[in-house]
């Protein structure tokens, strides 16, 4: 499966498409696959900082998806369920694969001139949120990337509202720190 931006489908086919799924339309599963992969992908690209490994956590998303459609209850419950599985798979994943975490302290700090929105810098951000431990980087992620709020984070990853918040609270501190230290602010 390769990360693609999603196709934009007139709203009349698109209302459709989840019950057709549902009622074993493989070409109408295909376009479900086609709408929310960027945004499987881009939670999973985010987390890993890996591409393949990011296309190969939505392969397994989309499978879930595939043998669990009929749990499914409309779009927005659709949406909401591939965000919380994809953030579940990506912890999980991490553990089976113990991918080393890198210490804020330990990660190295890029030199980058201060202009926003500058590529260079969003790179040095990206850098510097992949060195938070695995969940506060996936809430960061979902708050900043996929702009959810706090009480939807929550849901998703099934945490206590409070400590979402605790957990964007320290970890934009630490980023704050990091960039600041980074641009030489």
């Amino acid at each position: 499966m390769h990360c693609v931006e999603p196709a934009v489908e007139p709203l009349e086919m698109k209302s459709d498409v989840l019950g057709r799924a549902k009622s074993g339309d493989q070409s109408a599963f295909a376009e479900l696959v086609r709408e929310h992969q960027a945004m499987v992908c881009s939670i999973a690209r985010n987390f890993f900082r890996d591409r393949a490994l990011a296309e190969d956590l939505a392969q397994e998303v989309f499978l879930h998806l595939y043998q669990n459609l009929a749990s499914i209850e409309s779009e927005a419950h659709l949406k909401f369920w591939l965000r919380k599985v994809t953030s579940h798979r990506c912890i999980d994943h991490s553990r089976r694969r113990r991918i080393k975490t890198v210490s804020v302290d330990e990660a190295p700090e890029p030199v980058s001139i201060f202009e926003w929105p500058d590529a260079m810098m969003q790179s040095t951000l990206r850098r510097i949120v992949a060195t938070l431990p695995e969940r506060p980087r996936l809430i960061v992620t979902l708050r900043y990337q996929e702009d959810l709020d706090p009480t939807e984070i929550a849901e998703i990853l099934e945490l206590p509202l409070n400590t979402v918040k605790s957990h964007l609270r320290r970890s934009l501190v630490i980023l704050r720190e990091k960039m600041g230290r980074t641009l030489g602010v």
